[in-house]
C-alpha cells in the first residue's frame, strides 16, 4: 500500500473512531497524552516495533507484551483500542494512527504543530519565544512543539509549520550569505 492509501484507509478511520470514543467520554486530552507516550515508546524501541509488526508473533503474545508495557499508566479504553488493533491485524500501523489522532486533537483544540530543529536543546525561554513566533505566523491559539536536535546546524533554529519553513539557523544564514556573494561576484 502506498502512504496516502494507508493514511486514508487505515490511519484516518481508526483515529476517527478513537476520537469519537474520546469525545463521548470527555477523554480527548487523556488519549492525547497516552498517544504521545506510546509514540515515544515506539520511537525508542525498535525491538517492540519488530515484535508488533512481525507475523511470527501471535496475537496473544503481542497483547501480553502490550499489557506488560502499558501497565496501569494508560487509560483502559486506550488499552482496549490497542487490543482491537492487534485483533484486526492493524497494530503495525499504531504509530500512524496515533499521529493522526494527535492531528485531529490539534484541529479540535485549534493548535498547530511546529517542528523545531536546533543544534542543542532549547531552554524554556527559547521555547516560549518560538511559540510566540509561530502564533504570530499562523494565528493559532496554541502551539505544540516537536523539538529535534541536529548538531550540523551549528546554532539557531529551523521552524517548520505545515509547508512554512523559517530558517533562522547559522548554517542557513551562512548559505544565504554565500549565495549573495556568489551572485555579486558575477
Amino acid at each position: 500500500m502506498k502512504g496516502s492509501v494507508v493514511a486514508t484507509e487505515v490511519f484516518e478511520p481508526y483515529a476517527q473512531a478513537l476520537m469519537s470514543l474520546a469525545q463521548s467520554q470527555g477523554l480527548e486530552d487523556r488519549f492525547g497524552e497516552d498517544a504521545s507516550a506510546l509514540i515515544q515508546i515506539l520511537r525508542e524501541s525498535d525491538e517492540l516495533n519488530q515484535v508488533l509488526s512481525s507475523p511470527l508473533f501471535e496475537a496473544g503474545k503481542k497483547k501480553a507484551i502490550l499489557q506488560q508495557i502499558l501497565g496501569d499508566q494508560f487509560h483502559p479504553y486506550m488499552k482496549n483500542f490497542l487490543m482491537l488493533l492487534v485483533d484486526r491485524r492493524r497494530i503495525t500501523y499504531l504509530q500512524g494512527i496515533l499521529k493522526q489522532y494527535q492531528s485531529l486533537l490539534r484541529n479540535l483544540r485549534r493548535t498547530v504543530l511546529a517542528e523545531v530543529i536546533s543544534a542543542v536543546p532549547l531552554t524554556d525561554e527559547q521555547q516560549h519565544a518560538v511559540r510566540e513566533k509561530v502564533i504570530a505566523m499562523t494565528g493559532a491559539q496554541q502551539v505544540e512543539l516537536d523539538p529535534q536536535i541536529n548538531p550540523d546546524l551549528i546554532g539557531g533554529v529551523i521552524i517548520k509549520v505545515g509547508s512554512q519553513v523559517v530558517d533562522a539557523s547559522l548554517r542557513g544564514q551562512l548559505r544565504r550569505i554565500s549565495l549573495r556573494l556568489a551572485g555579486t561576484s558575477n
